[in-house]
């Protein structure tokens, strides 16, 4: 079950519009973001992580994924991946306690993930029109969603990071 927009109308981003927005093309591949990227994999340990079903007019529309988005100029990748997911689904910093980082590095593109745990219970929502859905997987079903091809590729690295934050690991199904 998915976490559905309270209304029909989606806001926009906050602030002013980003020149990082932008595609940079180059031998790996073509990536979102003049100054990279970064998104959040928020974990909370009752109810797993935090997933978006990416709007079908998206890159690589369809799929399920992190919020997060283009970097601006100078941002650290760790407040990038926190203001995309609060533009993008609601979600509060002061909920969060960021435990961890991955990176993917194409020489000439970052894609930052920011792992964090979810200290305060929050409902995320669909604040813009990125999504379709938001929902919280436990981590034993996120493989079985059609993934953004990039988080697909890092997730089995991302699920070794999240199963070394608390003793019993990450939430998963009841019986696994």
């Amino acid at each position: 079950m998915g976490i559905m927009p309270m209304n029909e109308e989606a806001r926009g981003p906050l602030g002013p519009p980003n020149p990082g927005d932008a595609w940079i093309d180059g031998p790996r591949g073509r990536f979102w973001g003049r100054y990279g990227a970064a998104g959040l994999l928020a974990w909370d340990p009752r109810r797993g992580v935090l997933l978006q079903h990416r709007a079908l007019w998206s890159h690589h529309g369809g799929t399920w994924g992190l919020p997060g988005g283009a970097l601006h100029a100078n941002e650290a990748p760790a407040a990038g991946a926190v203001r995309e997911a609060r533009e993008e689904a609601g979600v509060p910093e002061s909920a969060l306690r960021v435990r961890a980082t991955h990176l993917f590095d194409a020489g000439y593109w970052r894609y930052t993930t920011v792992l964090a745990e979810v200290l305060a219970p929050f409902t995320p929502v669909i604040a813009d029109p990125e999504s379709l859905e938001l929902a919280w997987v436990p981590v034993d079903d996120v493989a079985a969603r059609p993934l953004h091809p990039g988080f697909a590729r890092a997730w089995p690295e991302l699920r070794e990071l999240l199963a070394g934050f608390a003793p019993g690991g990450p939430a998963r199904r009841p019986g696994r």
